[in-house]
């Protein structure tokens, strides 16, 4: 039976890593094909898939330090990503890996069509420096701009863990026609660290339901889980659809979260509430001015 064109099922590859990239590299592969074998026409893994979370040690030297863990693209993740994806004939949303170019260094998320062409590369904007996830002493800010891939599956918009806080990122995919956004993630509680502001599985969640219903688009998240060193890795994760509503959660185990969604419902959000058409964009200049919030 032929399948509705607006009917997309994700898949999320929620999973634990090894300390070795390649251990962490073949499981990724395994449980892609898994995932399609179970449906998935759109497959997601987490960032940083391939290494331990090592940004939560901070050191001036830490580029030389995690030497093992640069990898150029095209290279040997892309390599296999792209194979997976030939071989089940899914989209495949890379996470994200440790990109060398030249004397730079990236968190970059590669995609990949259903063929294993890579579609392109989306290198994270915004670097977290917060007790643990100390990313800027290993990453550049990325200079790719905002990317959106059009697929057969529907446009499909990539950020990476810390976009998923700024609204600003998520309206620009839109903007540029994303109907799914995708957001591989490293994030969980931290050993010695107080929640002193409220829960951060929650708010981290709620805030990408917002992005959801403001740009009336999918959004899905798809995190890593396990304890490395201080870190607790939390899983949980989710698809949400155009209007909000969780259509899938993931536990705290290794396990593929399977979500099917209608690209013609966020077409009928977006049709209906008219968020886009009743911009204001010419009250909008002071985003892009260097204010501080405060």
């Amino acid at each position: 039976m032929e399948r509705d064109a607006n009917k997309v099922t994700i898949g999320l590859v929620q999973m634990s890593m090894f300390k070795e990239p390649e251990a962490n590299l073949r499981k990724a592969v395994r449980m892609i094909g898994e995932a399609a074998e179970r449906g998935s026409q759109v497959v997601c893994l987490p960032e940083l898939f391939t290494t331990p979370y090592f940004p939560q040690n901070d050191t001036v030297s830490g580029r030389k330090r995690e030497d093992a863990y640069h990898e150029t693209i095209p290279g040997r993740t892309t390599e296999a990503l792209s194979a997976a994806a030939r071989a089940g004939t899914v989209i495949v949303i890379g996470g994200s890996i440790y990109e060398r170019a030249g004397s730079r260094l990236y968190n970059t998320s590669p995609v990949f069509a259903e063929d294993g062409r890579m579609l392109g590369r989306y290198r994270k904007t915004h670097i977290p420096h917060d007790e643990d996830f100390y990313e800027k002493s290993y990453f550049d800010p990325g200079d790719t701009g905002f990317q959106v891939f059009a697929t057969d599956r529907g446009r499909i918009g990539v950020m990476i863990c810390y976009d998923q806080w700024y609204p600003e990122a998520a309206r620009l995919n839109a903007l540029m026609g994303a109907e799914m956004v995708f957001y591989p993630t490293a994030i969980g509680t931290v050993k010695g660290i107080e929640q002193a502001e409220g829960d951060w599985h929650q708010a981290w969640e709620n805030v990408m339901r917002g992005h959801a219903i403001a740009n009336g688009m999918v959004v899905a998240a798809c995190n890593r889980v396990g304890t490395e060193d201080k870190m607790e890795f939390w899983g949980g994760s989710f698809v949400i659809d155009a209007f909000g509503k969780t259509l899938a959660r993931g536990s705290e185990r290794e396990e593929i979260v399977l979500a099917t969604v209608d690209r013609g419902h966020g077409e009928n959000v977006r049709q209906g509430w008219r968020f886009f058409p009743n911009r204001r964009p010419e009250c909008y200049a002071n985003l892009t001015s260097k204010q501080d919030g405060h």
